[in-house]
């Protein structure tokens, strides 16, 4: 799949995924939810105060009033919300869990609860698939959103998450470009010290359905051009479809670079989880939560 529009064109319609949104009262979420249920993709639970929600579908989304595939189930207050959410999730009455009007907070802790929540013993990681004019495949960037410092056991499975994704998507043998500020082993720099290390883990088969390479620079890892003015020889270097940044910061800077000056095309998710989970934010328009819950789709069925 070469764009975020493919993802929603290959949901396959006869899994009839659901969605459990937590506090849906918000017109951001409706109308990425008006978008997918005019495509069919899937059916929602819908938890909020019942009276808002119908108040908000009457007056800007009249077309989905007794919409069939629209569930909605009353609770008071947004603990309430996220704790029934993340247990239809948990007792499988949906197999996506999105988060609406409320604090990721709030949301994450109901989703880590140790009685109903989602863990699954693997550590949570935000993968975000991005399109980007002028490429000619997705290119996937994690973690730009959960793990602030990960160490080198949890880089390790947070590659194994993007994989996860990366493969839902059709990317049979991921190239995954562990960054750094330079392509050598340099002691004072861990981003270079923990990229050779993945690198040898997955050579070694700990890191299994992809190919790490590392320490690599952004411009080697998305350049072939690049790659070959720094003698970078492989088949590796310029060809990534997943960007490893070293920390979060790198990340975030990385997510909204591509989002606000390439104005990129993005859908992310949480992975790592029992299923996966739709984190957005108020800035993120409908089309990109739209995607959003397409990824997760796919993601929700590898």
């Amino acid at each position: 799949m070469t764009t975020l529009q493919n993802i929603v064109d290959e949901i396959d319609l006869q899994d009839e995924h659901a969605v459990a949104v937590a506090a849906a009262a918000d017109h951001a979420v409706m109308e990425a939810i008006s978008l997918a249920l005019d495509q069919n993709l899937a059916s929602f639970h819908l938890y909020d105060d019942e009276a808002t929600i119908k108040q908000l579908i009457a007056t800007d989304f009249p077309h989905l009033q007794g919409h069939p595939k629209l569930m909605i189930h009353h609770v008071n207050g947004p603990q309430q919300a996220a704790k029934e959410a993340v247990r239809a999730v948990f007792m499988n009455d949906a197999s996506v869990l999105m988060k609406g009007h409320i604090p990721t907070a709030t949301l994450m802790k109901a989703a880590l609860n140790a009685e109903y929540g989602l863990r699954t013993g693997s550590v949570l990681s935000h993968v975000a698939a991005f399109e980007v004019e002028g490429y000619d495949r997705l290119i996937f960037v994690t973690d730009a959103g959960m793990n602030i410092e990960p160490s080198l056991q949890e880089k390790a499975q947070i590659i194994r998450n993007a994989v996860q994704v990366a493969r839902a998507t059709g990317v049979e043998l991921p190239i995954v470009a562990a960054l750094a500020a330079v392509e050598v082993v340099n002691p004072n720099m861990q981003a270079t010290l923990d990229a050779a290390a993945l690198t040898a883990m997955n050579k070694r088969g700990q890191i299994t359905d992809c190919v790490v390479d590392g320490p690599l620079a952004l411009d080697n890892a998305i350049s072939v051009e690049a790659a070959k003015h720094k003698r970078i020889e492989g088949d590796t270097a310029g060809h990534a479809n997943i960007l490893l940044v070293p920390n979060i910061e790198a990340g975030n800077i990385l997510y909204k670079s591509l989002v606000y000056f390439s104005k990129a095309k993005v859908g992310g998710i949480i992975a790592g989880a029992k299923a996966p989970i739709v984190l957005t934010s108020r800035a993120d328009s409908a089309e990109s939560k739209l995607y959003s819950l397409a990824l997760a789709m796919r993601s929700a069925n590898s």
